[in-house]
């Protein structure tokens, strides 16, 4: 019988605070679609602050933060976006840009660090005088943190280089900044610092900082009166959302400040887990709260077989191919829990050994 949980899934998972769950049962409210809900107008206000932006707007997910994002930016059907091949946007997002906006991606190699090089990106720029045959290049996008590599950071610098490319060629940047306050705390940059070259960025507040719902894209006035709109075509208006932009408002002020304890326990079950026979981790690569690691060849366990056993202990991590897993520290995992998580790998490796001989 499982007496303990550690649910290492995702960041997405966390349970809203007592202090968020009192904010959203006193939350004054209106109806948002006619812009008159004022915990919302708060939140949306102080998120674009922080990211240096004229103008906030509330949505229900970063998939459709992203996603309105491009379709501002991409009005004309046929536009084409630059992206790392390896992307949020690019791999999870249901090819909504395509299916919902006509809009072509335009992938491009990501690094191990979630960069995409330069020169690279600038290949990939269609020439106008091609446009008879070619897509209309119109917007480079960026993610950071970058997921898919193990929450890498993207430099200021990078994002600045990037943004002085894409005004070269008369192009918008975006960012997706599902966790942009990760990459903040681990680089030691403000976060205003880091976004300062997008022309937009999704900000998600229900990852790192453990909001149970929404993200905010920021921007300028026009591109969020744009973004509105769409929203509203998405069916993203959801009249009274005061409750549940609370909730985010404690995240955000409650939350950021926990980041680092989450990335340095991260950094600590990287190091104990490079350490048992039969796993392999990265990690120099750990630099925010992902982890991704390999079983490698020799010990006769499975990815399917180690799941199983933590699940049975009541660990429970994100399976990610045949011989690798993915762990994503939050807020709500102490150290303690880390030791246990890092016990239970041990005793599977244990008992495998044990099996074999060894």
């Amino acid at each position: 019988m499982v007496t303990r949980t550690v649910d290492l899934r995702s960041d997405t998972v966390t349970k809203p605070t007592e202090a968020m769950r009192a904010a959203m049962a006193t939350a004054e409210v209106d109806d948002d679609v006619l812009g008159a809900d004022p915990t919302a107008f708060r939140l949306e206000s102080e998120v674009a602050k922080i990211m240096g932006k004229e103008a906030g707007l509330f949505v229900p997910s970063g998939t459709m933060g992203n996603l309105i994002s491009v379709l501002v930016h991409c009005e004309i059907r046929g536009s084409e976006v630059i992206l790392g091949d390896n992307s949020h946007i690019h791999i999870y997002e249901n090819g909504g840009i395509s299916t919902i906006g006509g809009v072509h991606p335009r992938p491009v190699k990501n690094n191990e660090d979630g960069t995409m090089d330069i020169n690279l990106i600038e290949a990939a720029i269609r020439d106008p005088r091609g446009e008879l045959v070619y897509p209309t290049t119109r917007l480079i996008c960026l993610e950071n943190t970058h997921a898919n590599t193990g929450g890498r950071c993207l430099s200021a610098e990078y994002v600045d280089s990037v943004g002085e490319l894409a005004k070269k060629h008369g192009l918008k940047l975006h960012i997706d900044g599902a966790r942009i306050f990760n990459a903040s705390v681990a680089l030691e940059v403000p976060v205003h610092r880091l976004v300062q070259a997008a022309d937009s960025v999704s900000v998600c507040l229900s990852k790192g900082l453990g909001a149970p719902v929404g993200s905010v894209i920021v921007g300028s006035k026009s591109f969020i009166t744009k973004a509105r709109r769409l929203r509203k075509t998405l069916g993203g208006g959801m009249r009274q959302i005061g409750f549940i932009c609370a909730a985010a408002f404690v995240a955000l002020k409650e939350n950021v400040g926990k980041l680092e304890a989450d990335h340095k326990k991260a950094k600590v079950l990287a190091e104990g887990l490079n350490q048992i026979k039969g796993l392999k981790v990265n990690v120099a690569a750990v630099e925010t709260n992902i982890i991704y690691f390999d079983i490698v060849e020799g010990p006769k366990i499975t990815t399917e077989k180690l799941y199983k056993y933590l699940e049975e202990h009541g660990v429970l991590v994100m399976p990610e191919g045949p011989s690798r897993m993915r762990i994503v520290l939050h807020h709500q995992i102490s150290t303690s829990d880390v030791q246990y998580t890092l016990s239970c790998f041990q005793q599977a490796f244990s008992g495998v050994q044990e099996e074999n001989g060894n």
